[in-house]
């Protein structure tokens, strides 16, 4: 019946079927079919006449599409497919435009990086002493230090680097010790900044005090924690015929002894590890030799004559030790000249004048140690002026008057070491030696007469001293000389007629001074003069 139906509808020439066979025929089409075809005349308001070829024909094609569309669908009942009788050609999908495939873009150049950051090493440097330092890295890129202050290394490093800071060189000022903290690390994507050199002065570890009076000296050993006064196991040591002072190169590796009964300068090397004394030389000096000093830097070593009121100027052999005479082996002072003193810097010297009521003033030769007068070459001191001291700075002078029982304190002109005369300071009865500290704050007078030992405050800006809340302290019978250990923290006085030294602590924070656990050591001898320490 599809098949008839099919026919009847597509052959378009065939005569058109009445419109009561058509109904009779719709009967055979699906039920849903032929509702549609029977409801199109009334849909379409047009006259069931179908008078109209054109339209018969139309409708007639129209009919075949639905039931092509039906039976495509498996439409009709009963579920029964339906298989098209229309030749209808398969048209396979157009094919896709062919395009080409597409190249991948190239990967962007890498931006131009440059080369790796590099951070520099740097510190500070505080203490520091005159010239002559040098520190290096990872061994290399040497570095002066002229001053206090930053520095930086010239050579930067990469990041993931190691950094070793060390000193290749020390200051020429041998009474400091440069040492390095926060020296090693490695680079680690920032510049090193806090490495830190300090420059100090080493502690003392052993004291040598002479007695004038029995031609020896006497060693000790000395706790660099507390400061008390060892015996050492060497023995005393002889030196000429009476010794007075004596004074120990910066270095701690040899010790003079000016021997005034017999005009000479006794010499030992001082052993490194004990601090035993051998002796080296005795050499000859001019008349009455009372006071002895070497320079800060260990190569010269200037005595005060007093039989000829002269000073004598020797170069030390950095080997031996040994004194040889510099090409002006003198220079002349004032009249009975008692004591001198340099300058921290070791380019001024200054000499006390008992008999004319000088100071003596000179410059210091950096390469040969020749002394030279100032442009002013004296000043004007109290009565019999007996020893002479300087601040570390450098800036302020202080003399002891014997006979007035007073201080002189002068300014020093940093440039020119020109003195200048300051209003003075009163102390005990017979002045005969006096220090000052390390840190340039205090200041401390033996009064032999009173055995008594003066204790000042200096003031930072003028100078100008001012007794202590607690002015004196008692040491033992007729202190005649006063040392200070480099650190700043303990003081020893030196007694002549009790044949002993007393030991004090130093108060860091008012410069008060406390008897030791250990307060007095015997010096194993008689007429004690003078006290020396070394490191």
């Amino acid at each position: 019946m599809q098949v008839l139906m099919f026919k009847q509808i597509t052959h378009m020439s065939a005569p058109l079927l009445s419109h009561g066979s058509f109904n009779q025929r719709r009967r055979f089409l699906p039920m849903p079919l032929a509702g549609i075809l029977r409801d199109w005349p009334k849909a379409d308001g047009v006259q069931p006449s179908w008078s109209s070829r054109s339209a018969r024909l139309s409708r007639a094609a129209l009919g075949g599409l639905m039931i092509v569309g039906m039976a495509a669908c498996g439409g009709g009942g009963n579920g029964g497919g339906f298989v098209a009788a229309f030749p209808m050609a398969t048209t396979a999908p157009a094919p896709a435009p062919s395009t080409p495939p597409e190249t991948p873009a190239p990967a962007p150049a890498p931006e131009p990086t440059g080369p790796a950051p590099t951070y520099k090493v740097s510190g500070t440097v505080t203490g520091l002493l005159g010239t002559g330092l040098v520190l290096q890295n990872n061994v290399g890129d040497d570095l002066p230090i002229a001053a206090d202050g930053s520095f930086s290394f010239v050579t930067a490093l990469a990041s993931g680097a190691g950094y070793a800071v060390t000193v290749k060189s020390q200051s020429r000022i041998l009474t400091r010790t440069c040492t390095v903290s926060n020296g090693t690390g490695t680079v680690a994507n920032a510049a090193v900044v806090n490495v830190d050199v300090v420059c100090a002065a080493p502690a003392v570890r052993f004291a040598y005090a002479t007695n004038a009076g029995s031609n020896n000296l006497f060693p000790y050993t000395v706790d660099t924690s507390t400061g008390v006064l060892g015996s050492m196991a060497a023995p005393m040591s002889g030196t000429g015929s009476t010794p007075r002072a004596i004074t120990v190169d910066p270095a701690g590796r040899f010790a003079y002894v000016a021997n005034r009964g017999d005009n000479t300068v006794s010499v030992y090397s001082i052993g490194a590890g004990t601090g035993f004394l051998t002796p080296v030389e005795t050499m000859p000096t001019g008349s009455a030799p009372l006071f002895i000093v070497a320079d800060p830097t260990g190569r010269f070593v200037y005595v005060v004559n007093q039989g000829i009121d002269r000073v004598s100027a020797y170069n030390i052999d950095a080997s031996t030790g040994t004194l040889t005479p510099m090409a002006v082996p003198q220079v002349a002072v004032g009249l009975i000249p008692s004591s001198i003193a340099l300058d921290s810097l070791g380019r001024f010297a200054y000499v006390t004048n008992r008999g004319s009521n000088t100071v003596s003033a000179f410059s210091i030769d950096e390469s040969s140690g020749a002394l030279s007068p100032l442009a002013l070459p004296t000043v004007p001191t109290g009565n019999a002026p007996s020893a002479i001291a300087l601040d570390p700075s450098g800036r302020f002078a202080y003399v002891t008057n014997g006979d007035d029982s007073t201080v002189s304190v002068y300014s020093i002109d940093a440039s020119s070491g020109i003195l200048t005369p300051m209003p003075t300071s009163s102390t005990g009865l017979l002045p005969l030696a006096i220090a000052v500290d390390p840190t340039g704050r205090f200041a401390y007078v033996a009064n032999t007469a009173e055995s008594k030992v003066s204790a000042y405050n200096i003031d930072s800006s003028t100078g100008a001293l001012t007794p202590m809340a607690v002015p004196k302290v008692d040491p033992r019978f007729s202190p005649v000389a006063i040392a200070l250990d480099p650190t700043g923290r303990f003081a020893y006085v030196t007694n002549s007629a009790s044949k002993d030294i007393s030991a004090y602590t130093i108060d860091a924070n008012t410069g008060a001074l406390t008897p030791m656990s250990v307060p007095t050591v015997a010096t194993g001898g008689i007429d004690a003069s003078s006290l020396a320490l070394s490191r």
